[in-house]
């Protein structure tokens, strides 16, 4: 685990020596801040303490931002070849790959602090339901975490960061909307299965404040499935050497 850190540390410092991490964490507060105060069905409109608004506008939101900061994580080192090199340390691919998903998932976590704001300023204008609260940003951590997972595979499968992006996003989709629809035309078993398999859905459950254990099973099977391929794509690829 120590070895694991050590890469994640790297990572995340390599994000905020670019301009990676303070894009993301500009656009993912400016877009979730103008939302959730400002546009549409914002906190004033419903006139209701809480923050569902900016868990549903975060949802999405981090739906398109995850794919943008795991695509180079493989996949510029696919094409540049130095995965070889690091494949060749005295590190297993596990750890390679659970250090990248702990960067990721901190540089997530940090983008989540930096709106507790939004909490306590909500917190002071009524009274707003603190469970509810915790179990949204657990939700959302829950959510990036698969988000990160898929897009570490997509990364580790290809030496192109859009293809990467691209691909990310479209298994997203799945999760999210293709699941929905399928469910919704099916019944019996097969539509059981399908609405089991939407990830809206286990977040939706988790944000109103219920934690069930076959949501937890659920966003830690889809992690663990897609990290244990992305480290058979590093394993290949380190046999082929």
């Amino acid at each position: 685990m120590k070895k694991s850190w050590i890469i994640a540390i790297k990572e995340l410092q390599a994000f905020f020596d670019s301009l990676t991490a303070y894009i993301m964490l500009v656009a993912f507060i400016g877009f979730s801040g103008f939302f959730t105060w400002l546009y549409g069905t914002d906190i004033f409109l419903r006139n209701q303490a809480d923050l569902k608004v900016f868990f549903s506008i975060a949802y999405w939101t981090l739906f398109f931002f995850i794919p943008a900061i795991t695509m180079r994580m493989f996949a510029e080192e696919n094409r540049t070849g130095t995965i070889e090199l690091l494949l060749t340390k005295p590190i297993t691919e596990w750890q390679v790959v659970m250090g990248k998903f702990l960067a990721c998932l901190l540089l997530v976590a940090i983008a989540l602090g930096l709106t507790l704001p939004y909490y306590l300023t909500v917190w002071k204008l009524g009274n707003i339901d603190h469970g509810a609260t915790i179990t949204g940003y657990l939700g959302l951590l829950l959510m990036s975490s698969v988000y990160i997972s898929i897009g570490l595979f997509t990364s580790s499968v290809t030496g192109n960061q859009i293809v990467a992006f691209l691909s990310a996003l479209f298994a997203g989709l799945f999760f999210n909307i293709i699941f929905d629809v399928l469910a919704g035309n099916f019944t019996g078993t097969l539509g059981t299965l399908l609405s089991y398999l939407s990830l809206s859905s286990h977040y939706e459950s988790v944000t109103r404040g219920v934690i069930d254990s076959k949501d937890l099973i659920y966003f830690a099977s889809l992690i663990l499935v897609f990290m244990i391929a992305t480290e058979m794509t590093l394993s290949k690829r380190k046999l082929a050497q």
